[in-house]
């Protein structure tokens, strides 16, 4: 773990994604938590030497940053939609489709009704640690209900998968256009001083916007004229294995990454591309 300011932690020994936490006045926000049940009880021990952990915050539904979360016993929260996503999941989950994730590994998960978020909102949410206040602001994009932690005290964003360039996000719930708008209003003057922490890639530099973007709209591009051509679902095999050699990816993440790619376009090319015509 490391403090990248003052009260503000990043952990990235757990396998899928990279951690925050906000401690302020004897108290502790967490965003996101580990896979793994073990994985998040030890993720509170090491946080206990900075304040009592009070929130947990989920940036969406992927089920690497929720499911670990039905061993924590702190209030979870969400927007709506996350929540309402969650909640519908099954209390024995077990993923109908390998997605990529870190939980395709899990064979089944019980006990998920843990998991499900105590405290929801629509737009835009403030926590009190103590009198310092953490805004959650919906956001979505990677998903219908993603949202983003915002420590002003600090300047600094948790984004979530808002960004992800060393590997390519799941794109199966993705909103395009609402992404876009994410992006261009991270890079506007209201954050020009803020450091941008993204789930999969911690700390961004400004440029990474920009490529995100970028990486986005060629995306857009390529299923919108897959889709004038009123092509099958499967011709998006084609399209990300053409994506995936955009990355550099490690031998060992490979198939992982692959797989992440190949469901995600097929998932948001059939929801975004067919079912419109």
């Amino acid at each position: 773990m490391r403090e990248l300011v003052q009260g503000v932690f990043l952990e990235d020994r757990y396998p899928g994604l990279i951690l925050g936490a906000v401690a302020a006045e004897g108290q502790v926000l967490l965003i996101d938590s580990p896979l793994r049940i073990e994985d998040g009880r030890e993720w509170l021990a090491t946080l206990a030497p900075y304040g009592q952990p009070r929130y947990l915050v989920f940036l969406d539904h992927h089920p690497d940053r929720v499911l670990g979360a039905r061993g924590l016993d702190l209030s979870i929260v969400a927007q709506a939609a996350t929540r309402d996503e969650v909640a519908a999941w099954p209390d024995l989950f077990r993923l109908s489709a390998p997605i990529g994730a870190e939980a395709d590994r899990l064979r089944r998960v019980a006990g998920v009704t843990r998991a499900v978020p105590h405290l929801s909102f629509s737009d835009r949410l403030t926590l009190l640690l103590g009198e310092t206040p953490v805004e959650i602001w919906h956001r979505p994009g990677p998903t219908s209900g993603a949202a983003w932690v915002v420590f002003p005290a600090r300047r600094v964003v948790f984004v979530g998968d808002a960004v992800a360039l060393k590997e390519p996000p799941y794109l199966g719930d993705a909103d395009i256009e609402a992404w876009l708008k994410s992006l261009h209003e991270l890079r506007s003057a209201a954050f020009r001083r803020y450091r941008i922490v993204s789930s999969r890639d911690g700390v961004i530099r400004k440029e990474a916007l920009a490529s995100m973007a970028s990486f986005l709209r060629k995306i857009d591009g390529r299923l919108q004229r897959l889709g004038d051509r009123e092509e099958a679902p499967e011709a998006t095999l084609r399209l990300a294995a053409q994506v995936g050699r955009g990355f550099r990816i490690p031998l060992a993440h490979k198939e992982q990454v692959a797989q992440r790619l190949r469901s995600g376009l097929e998932a948001l090319y059939t929801r975004r591309y067919l079912s419109s015509e």
